[in-house]
């Protein structure tokens, strides 16, 4: 199925499609390389659209980073810092389940940070659209769904990968 699919029907079934790419990537001989693609594909989602906004912002003075510059600090976060963070918090994660009697793998726990990552990323697309709008209310609004989709997302996903029944 496609990922595209996966990520709409993600926002209706998020434990089901997260019971399936357990499944998927338990029967994979490389568990690790799948939830890393989805973890850098949702970074470089997210870093896309940031663009209109550090583009759009005029240079604040003499001590203000050129805009090539913003990007590329920008681009380095996303790719390099960010995918680091959320492995340290999909291990947080998994230790607190297992604190709490999850009984999922560490791996499982990652995948399910990781697609809520990818699966999100749509929505600060949209982010993007209205920052190249000016629309600071629909900006505001935008925060508020993506922060919630992620909660939600995650969580319905995390309870998956720690106590869904096993094949």
């Amino acid at each position: 199925m496609a990922v595209t699919t996966q990520i709409l029907r993600t926002y209706r079934h998020p434990r089901r499609v997260m019971r399936g790419l357990i499944e998927a990537n338990a029967a994979d001989n490389r568990p690790e390389a799948r939830g890393l693609v989805y973890l850098l594909l949702g970074c470089v989602l997210i870093f896309i659209s940031q663009i209109p906004g550090l583009v759009a912002v005029a240079d604040r003075g003499a001590d203000a980073a050129p805009r090539d510059a913003r990007l590329a600090i920008t681009f380095f976060a996303w790719l390099f810092i960010w995918p680091l963070i959320f492995y340290a918090l999909a291990g947080l994660s998994h230790l607190l389940a297992r604190i709490m009697g999850g009984k999922g793998r560490g791996a499982d726990a990652r995948l399910a940070l990781f697609w809520t990552v990818l699966a999100v990323s749509p929505l600060f697309l949209f982010r993007g659209l209205a920052e190249i709008a000016g629309n600071t209310a629909a900006i505001l609004v935008i925060n508020l769904v993506v922060a919630a989709a992620f909660i939600v997302i995650w969580a319905a996903s995390l309870i998956e990968a720690e106590t869904g029944a096993r094949a």
